[in-house]
Order: C-alpha cells, then structure tokens, then sequence
C-alpha cells in the first residue's frame, strides 16, 4: 500500500493507494472515529462496491449506516442534500459521525458538502470508486453541488481526513468511465509532467486491461501533481487554477449537454479547445494539439461535441468561477507539461474555438 501525504498543515491528511479495502479498518482506528459511520453512495455503486465495502468494515469491527442516491450528475443539487440532513438527524448523527463517500465525483461532492455543513462541520473520508475521483476530485477539498443548471456553483473548500483508493474498484465500471477518468490523467500530464503524459500514452492498454501495478503508479503521480498544487493555493487563488485546464470550456459542455456526456468526456473536449486557442494565440504549434488529440483519441475519448448550440455553451462560459473582472480565464499550454493562465476577451476567437469543437 502507497501511502502520500496532502500538508496542509492542521488539516494535512494521507492518501491510501492500495488493491482492495482490506485497510479501511485500520485507517478508520488510526483516524480515530469515535461516532457513527454513515456511508454515502448511489445505486450503481452500492450494487457493486457495497458488499465488499461493509464486509471490510464488519471485519474491522465497525457497523456502518448507508444513505443510497440515484446514480448520475441529476443528483447533485440542493434536494439530494436535504434528504442527506434529514436521514443524519434521524439517526442522531453527531459531531463526532463520520461521513464516508463511497462513490465516484458526484458522491465525493455531495458527501464532501454536506460534511461541511451539517453541525458546522464533521469529519469525511473520501473512497473514491471511478477513474476521474481516482484521479482528481477526492483529493483537494473541492465540495458542492449544481444549482439552476450552473455545475458547481455551490460549495465549500472542506478537506477529507483520509483518502483511500482501492484501484480494483475499477474493474466493475463500464468501459465508457474508464476513458472518462483517463481524461484527467491526461490533464495532469499536460498542466505538469509530460513523461508522464508519455508514460499514460505507452501505457492505455494496461490501464483499460485493469493491471494492478500500473493503476497503482498513475494514481500516486496523479495524487502526488494534485497534491502538490493543493499545498501550494487550497483555495485558488492562483496556482491551482491550472488544474481547471479543459474545464472552462468543458464545463460549459457539460451543462450545454444536459449531462448526456460525462464530466471527463467534456473535459477532453475541453482540453482540444484549449489547445486550439493557444494555438491561434501563438503559444504554440499545431503540432502540440495534434498530440494530443492523437493520445484522447487513442484512450476513446471525444474531441469534439457535435450538434451541441454554440451561443448556449458561450453564454455558459460566463458561469464559470475563474472569471476575473467580467472576462474569462483560461488555462492554456504553453508545450506538453506547462501551462500558463490567460485572460481571455476576444468573442470572435472563443466562439470560432467552439464552433471547431463542437461542430
């Protein structure tokens, strides 16, 4: 079992990478969790993970409540978290409870959320069960909700006590997740390492054929270049805006979409858009986006997202929270592991980008 470290501080917590969830036990006991233990999931989840999950618990001598959620992004919004308050209050849950995501990035959210604001604030472990929360959103703090159709607009920074990822947990999500998860390994090779985007590249079959060491690898560097950039600015009010490199355009996608297509799928489209305009800015050569549309294209993920309306995905843009001052900001490449973040206010150029990526 890997074991990284998130310093923050008071509020520093470790990241388990492991194959199974034969240590949730001892991580709990080590956490020292004194009250209930509410496992939060949705259906699709629970069907799979569940069993495993409780028995791991039952086994380390902890007896678990469970809060079961529809599956998917419709979930996430202020009524799923109401429901969340209703059944803690029910079952007396404490400032001494501890919540615990057992899901992908919706119910890492959610959970994260909602441990930040009931009673002010109790204790969550994130068990992150896709690629994308694998990879990404379990570790950081990042928690909220989508409210009138707008993603993520709102939320709390509230960091976990521990993460803990059993890599095998992949092997019962579909194909389609696999890739969608890959698109944010993908990102972090971009933003920050480019032999490791190499690395994800030479290594797409191991990864879609679930072996065991190379899941191991990409998850410690993707929790370590996450990691990294969270101790640096936990509230992005700089450095970790990078991490958001594909998301502007992607999450505009997103919500464009109706969440038809998955957050990691919006990303990858994202990241093309970026590219592109960087590449019509001058800072850099075609030859960069040709890369790496040849490395989202050979995972199976989208580079473009047609028949989505152009001048809805634009007016979504103008949610996004990075704006500074009424413009956009951008994170864009600057070469395969560089990026820089620009502010952008040119209409013709963004919307001649989207008509290229979604048309």
């Amino acid at each position: 079992m890997y074991t990284l470290t998130v310093g923050l501080g008071e509020r520093s917590y470790p990241i388990y990478i492991t194959g199974d969830y034969g240590n949730i036990g001892t991580a709990l006991k080590k956490l020292g969790v004194e009250g209930k233990i509410i496992v939060i999931t949705d259906n699709n989840v629970d069907k799979a993970q569940g069993p495993a999950f409780t028995e791991a618990l039952n086994n380390a001598g902890f007896v678990a409540e469970k809060f079961v959620i529809e599956a998917g992004e419709n979930s996430k919004n202020l009524d799923t978290i109401s429901k969340i308050y209703k059944f803690l209050i029910n079952i007396k849950a404490d400032r001494k409870s501890c919540l615990i995501a057992l899901g992908g990035g919706v119910i890492g959210d959610i959970t994260g959320f909602a441990a930040a604001t009931y009673l002010r604030g109790i204790d969550f472990v994130q068990v992150p069960t896709t690629l994308l929360a694998q990879a990404d959103s379990s570790v950081g703090g990042k928690t909220g909700v989508d409210f009138e159709g707008v993603k993520n607009v709102i939320g709390a920074f509230y960091q976990p006590r521990f993460v803990y990822i059993n890599v095998n947990s992949l092997r019962t999500l579909p194909v389609r997740e696999i890739r969608a998860g890959l698109a944010e390994t993908i990102k972090h090779g971009i933003i920050r390492d480019k032999d490791f985007f190499n690395y994800v590249s030479e290594n797409i079959e191991k990864i879609m054929n679930f072996d065991e060491e190379t899941l191991k690898h990409i998850s410690r560097i993707n929790c370590s270049i996450k990691a990294n950039i969270v101790e640096q600015d936990e509230k992005e009010s700089g450095l970790r805006a990078i991490l958001n490199f594909g998301h502007t355009f992607g999450h505009a996608i997103e919500s464009a979409s109706n969440f038809m297509l998955l957050h990691g799928e919006c990303v990858s489209i994202g990241m093309v858009g970026a590219c592109k305009m960087a590449n019509y800015l001058g800072m850099i050569k075609e030859k960069v986006t040709d890369k790496v549309c040849q490395v989202l294209l050979k995972t199976g993920l989208p580079i473009k997202a047609k028949g989505i309306d152009i001048d809805e995905v634009y007016r979504n843009l103008y949610h996004d929270k990075k704006m500074r001052k009424g413009k956009l900001l951008f994170i864009l490449p600057e070469d395969i592991g560089k990026v820089t973040q620009c502010v952008v206010n040119d209409e013709n150029l963004i919307k001649r980008v989207l008509s290229e990526i979604l048309q």
